[in-house]
């Protein structure tokens, strides 16, 4: 009897960060798995969601925002988040429109020395009013970086996914499935639950939010089908940061303990309580 055939394998997803690479695996894979923001730096881990179309399955990696920092620690963040394109079969580069920036640059050059194809995607193209700039800005990149394709998309409008999608499926390598057919990610619940009240802080809170800010869920206890409880710690490095985290007769915290029960609840289709406090980290 013979063995059915299937096909499997990881593409990273890299840009400088806020070019839409969150906002791409989420429509790809067609849930939120990963969270979206205009600040920068949402996403802070590499994120995986994934995708089985029949004997394909797609493993995408979002991967946090490359930029220039002079900070050590930062820099090591970036380049331990990219080790992981080592093992991907393509590269998708998002870059913002038809704007080049030195960032775009630096990306470009961490990622080519991996000697692994890459997919340049520009993104947002419903923002480009005129599009005759698109041709001329192809023909620039095409020089520029020599990718294998080159696809003007609109990740939030969804506009051309399915033709990258096309392009993506050929360079898929005989494998054996990673994941079940139902798995779209690698996410925990309480990492998941973590992320959705990370993207309410930086909502309410916008410029005001530290950089430092991190979210722990301390406890998850359902005690029965439909009830889950939840502690979670919004941690801060300074008294300062902790009081604009809580606000004014803790309006701020108020509203952002509101706004992520729901999204919770409408995530995972529970009634959920939720206790959350503001600390500052030892």
């Amino acid at each position: 009897m013979k063995t059915k055939k299937e096909y499997c394998g990881y593409i990273a997803i890299v840009g400088r960060p806020n070019v839409g690479k969150s906002t791409l695996i989420n429509e790809i894979v067609g849930n939120e798995i990963s969270i979206t923001s205009k600040k920068k730096n949402t996403t802070q881990k590499n994120i995986i969601g994934i995708k089985t179309k029949k004997d394909h399955q797609f493993i995408y990696i979002d991967t946090p925002g490359i930029h220039i920092t002079k900070k050590k620690d930062i820099k090591e963040k970036q380049d331990n988040n990219l080790k992981i394109i080592k093992n991907s079969i393509l590269i998708i580069f998002i870059i913002d429109r038809t704007i080049w920036k030195i960032d775009d640059e630096i990306v470009f050059n961490k990622i080519k020395k991996n000697k692994i194809p890459i997919i340049c995607v520009i993104n947002k193209i419903d923002k480009i009013q005129n599009k005759r700039l698109i041709l001329p800005y192809i023909n620039f990149l095409s020089k520029k970086i020599n990718p294998i394709e080159i696809i003007p998309i609109s990740a939030k409008k969804r506009e051309n996914i399915n033709l990258l999608e096309k392009k993506i499926h050929p360079y898929l390598p005989k494998n054996n499935h990673v994941f079940s057919r139902k798995c779209i990610t690698t996410n925990s619940l309480s990492f998941s639950i973590s992320e959705v009240i990370r993207q309410q802080l930086m909502f309410f809170l916008r410029d005001e939010l530290p950089s430092t800010t991190t979210v722990k869920i301390e406890s998850l206890k359902e005690k029965t089908k439909k009830n889950l409880y939840i502690k979670a710690v919004i941690y801060v490095t300074k008294e300062r940061q902790k009081k604009i985290v809580i606000g004014q007769k803790a309006e701020i915290i108020k509203k952002i303990s509101m706004s992520s029960r729901f999204n919770i609840e409408k995530k995972i289709n529970k009634k959920v309580h939720l206790l959350i406090w503001v600390k500052e980290k030892n």
